[in-house]
């Protein structure tokens, strides 16, 4: 019998019901979906790195790495491995635009990679190319095809013998200047030893990588004692391949209890208050069933079993959103799928989001059982007593003369938003929620197109970037200057206080390049300092007029620099001009050139190892904004949704509580159309505050989540006015839609069934 009165309970309240489960399910579908997305990436890409034996420190040379060097690193205790290693930047042949980041690694026991399809790897192999399969994906090559590569003008001709992924190029970049990997102009290869040492005039390996569990210091103190030098060391978490995969772990990891929070807090509130009025509409039922001889016990579990069906049923809905969530971004064409190169794609479930849903159905029941028990107290008959509605006292605003000349529905809302405080605080809750996720969600599209507009529109203004042989001499490098007419930089890693940067010292003549001054102004360098990026001055709490000291690797000479001004970074780095560089004492060299001529105009030269257009660099953004279009309309449906929910769900339980009242007033002669304005009126009020309130704490929480998790990239926060107009004019539509909809209830009311209970 109580089975059967549950569900007609479900069906008379469907409304609370069916929202309360999308309320719940949504809060805990971000919850899985975030949480899930961080693990995954955690154990997919440890996969990668073990199978592929994703070396802990890279120790780097400009000039190179001897047999015998490698022989000491594998030497040391706490060593388990050690190999020379190259990457380099070469041209495909008959393709314009394309790259490839062509690698060789003496031990395949470190920083190799894994077969997809196609012949295993064979160290011997004096023709054989191992190319990754996404560039293979994106540009038709397949297993058996001559690809032919140029360096400078020299050609590495050879046949693919398998697709690979690589843990060395897990998120496959050109550098720092690239955000997103563009697989359809930038791949990645290996050949063996054997082929590298058969098509160069000259083997160099200006990388040796290990696989140690020392710790840096001591890793770095052995190094230095065994090759009698000091050489760069680069630790994998200074390795984009790691430190951007693990961010973006971190990333779900922040968004996965910031989300979730917004949803289920509301969700709980709104089910506390829900729970109270289904019981106190139920009270005259509670009293019948204490009548007929159920005991307390059978109708507290009755009633409480709705609030768990409202758990068990949400939180289904919330694993299946969470799955969905979680798929959508790990999938090879999801978000990740286009950052992340992973050979697999699994979707592990949480340990800790098992506990979390269990806990969330166990409050929940709470709810549904404190709800009720206190309607269980005294007698059948007391139970079967309506309730006597609470004497309420006069506002204080109603002593002010303006509260009597207010207009009969102004003075009916306020009264009723005092009586019902704990519905009025749900609504404002769930309307501050919607307008938070809103004018966050577009003010990242601002702050993420104003980012593009000051780092490539306003700052860049070369079509090409030469990049420059190593070997090349001083006159050969500036001759490439001359003839393209180009600005030029050299980059130095240098160290300040054991930490890696980068000193790029710039020669700009013609001003291609120019510098955002960490706000919304773009500024030339000065010759009277350096500059600093945002991270570093940050971090050290340096400002202009300070000064800063830094040591060069692999030299024991220090230089203290004046700073001029800090300025917007992609790199953590230190930038100066050449003039300033040259009153220091700096010694530099050309690596890079700056030119407007196309890089099909570029002439192939022994000088030159590379090139790479802006329109790549441009193309890898566009990838970005379809990401976000993407992302920014997922959470816009999800704020509307959340907004629809909750104030659909409490305007019908504010219908319900005010069902007599609505009745008296037609008795009374009010219009439906008349009392329809009432109830939208007091909707709108209520929706204007939580907007109010809503724009200021989504500021507050995108401006976190940029420090939080896009803090690399240095983005200012920048909404703009129309983003403030859609959000507010999304938020209050909304409203208004829903509070029309519960309006035209009152057509139905019958007053007599409605005013013939008992005072």
């Amino acid at each position: 019998m109580l089975f059967k009165k549950l569900l007609r309970t479900m069906g008379q309240y469907k409304a609370q019901f069916i929202s309360m489960v999308i309320m719940i399910g949504l809060g805990i579908g971000v919850f899985v979906g975030f949480n899930m997305e961080w693990v995954s990436i955690i154990e997919n890409t440890d996969y990668v790195y073990e199978k592929t034996n994703f070396s802990d420190y890279r120790i780097v040379s400009e000039t190179g790495f001897s047999k015998d060097a490698v022989s000491k690193i594998s030497k040391i205790d706490g060593v388990d491995a050690a190999s020379r290693f190259i990457s380099v930047n070469v041209d495909v042949k008959d393709r314009p635009g394309d790259l490839i980041s062509l690698a060789v690694t003496e031990n395949f026991a470190v920083s190799s990679f894994m077969v997809m399809s196609g012949e295993e790897y064979d160290p011997t192999s004096k023709d054989g190319i191992w190319l990754s399969d996404q560039y293979a994906a994106e540009n038709d090559f397949k297993v058996g095809d001559e690809l032919v590569l140029k360096y400078g003008t020299m050609e590495i001709s050879g046949k693919i013998k398998g697709l690979i992924k690589a843990s060395e190029f897990l998120i496959c970049l050109i550098d720092d200047t690239q955000i997103m990997p563009n697989f359809k102009q930038f791949g990645f290869a290996y050949i063996s030893p054997a082929m590298y040492e058969t098509v160069m005039p000259f083997v160099i390996y200006p990388q040796i990588n290990v696989l140690s569990d020392l710790d840096k210091d001591g890793f770095t103190e052995k190094v230095y004692s065994a090759l009698d030098d000091n050489p760069l060391i680069v630790p994998k978490d200074d390795v984009i391949s790691y430190s951007e995969a693990m961010g973006e772990a971190d990333e779900g990891k922040t968004m996965g209890v910031i989300l979730p929070v917004v949803f289920l807090l509301i969700a709980v509130l709104t089910m506390i208050t829900t729970m109270h009025r289904l019981t106190s509409k139920e009270k005259t039922q509670i009293g019948t069933l204490k009548a007929l001889g159920f005991h307390d016990k059978k109708i507290m579990f009755h009633y409480t079993s709705y609030a768990l069906m409202i758990g068990i049923l949400g939180s289904a809905v919330g694993i299946g959103i969470g799955y969905f969530l979680a798929w959508f971004i790990m999938n090879p064409k999801g978000s990740m799928g286009t950052y992340l190169d992973l050979p697999e794609w699994r979707l592990p479930m949480p340990w800790f989001c098992v506990a979390v849903i269990i806990a969330v159905i166990i409050l929940l029941t709470v709810i549904g059982f404190f709800s009720v028990r206190k309607h269980l107290q005294g007698t059948a008959a007391e139970a079967l007593s309506p309730d006597i509605p609470q004497n309420i006292k006069s506002l204080a605003i109603e002593k002010l003369g303006l509260f009597d000349k207010a207009s009969f529905g102004v003075r009916w809302n306020l009264r009723d938003s005092m009586r019902h405080k704990s519905r009025t605080l749900m609504s404002l809750l769930g309307v501050m929620g919607c307008t938070m996720i809103i004018i966050a969600t577009l003010g990242m599209a601002d702050t993420l197109n104003a980012f593009l507009d000051i780092y490539y529109d306003n700052s860049t203004f070369y079509a090409s970037r030469i990049f420059i042989n190593e070997n090349a001499d001083r006159s050969s490098r500036e001759a490439v200057v001359t003839e393209y007419e180009g600005d030029w930089n050299g980059s130095i890693s240098i160290q300040i206080d054991g930490e890696a940067y980068l000193l790029d010292i710039y020669h700009l003549d013609h001003k291609l390049i120019r510098f955002p001054d960490g706000k919304d102004k773009i500024i030339d360098l000065g010759d009277d300092g350096a500059y600093l990026c945002r991270r570093i001055a940050d971090q050290y709490g340096l400002s202009a007029g300070d000064t800063v000291t830094i040591n060069p690797y692999g030299s024991d000479e220090q230089y203290t620099l004046k700073i001029a001004g800090v300025v917007g970074s992609l790199s953590k780095n230190i930038s100066m001009t050449t003039a300033y560089a040259d009153s220091v004492g700096i010694a530099y060299n050309i690596d890079y050139v700056y030119t407007t001529t196309a890089k099909d105009d570029i002439a192939p030269s022994d000088i030159i190892k590379s090139v790479q257009t802006k329109e790549s660099i441009i193309e890898s953004f566009n990838a970005i904004m379809d990401l976000l279009d993407t992302m920014v309309t997922l959470l816009l449906i999800a704020a509307i949704i959340l907004g629809v929910v909750v104030l659909y769900n409490l305007g019908v339980m504010s219908y319900t509580e005010r069902y007599r009242e609505m009745a008296t007033l037609k008795v009374l002669g009010f219009r439906d159309n008349k009392i329809g304005r009432i109830l939208i009126g007091q909707n709108l009020w209520v929706s204007v505050i939580g907007t109010l309130l809503g724009i200021p704490l989504g500021i507050w929480i995108l401006d976190y989540l940029l420090h939080a998790l896009a803090g690399d990239y240095e983005m200012e926060l920048i909404i703009k006015p129309l983003s403030y107009l859609w959000s507010a004019a999304i938020t209050l539509g909304v409203s208004l839609i829903v509070s029309i909809m519960i309006s035209r209830k009152n057509k139905k009311i019958d007053m007599v069934e409605a005013l013939k209970g008992t005072e």
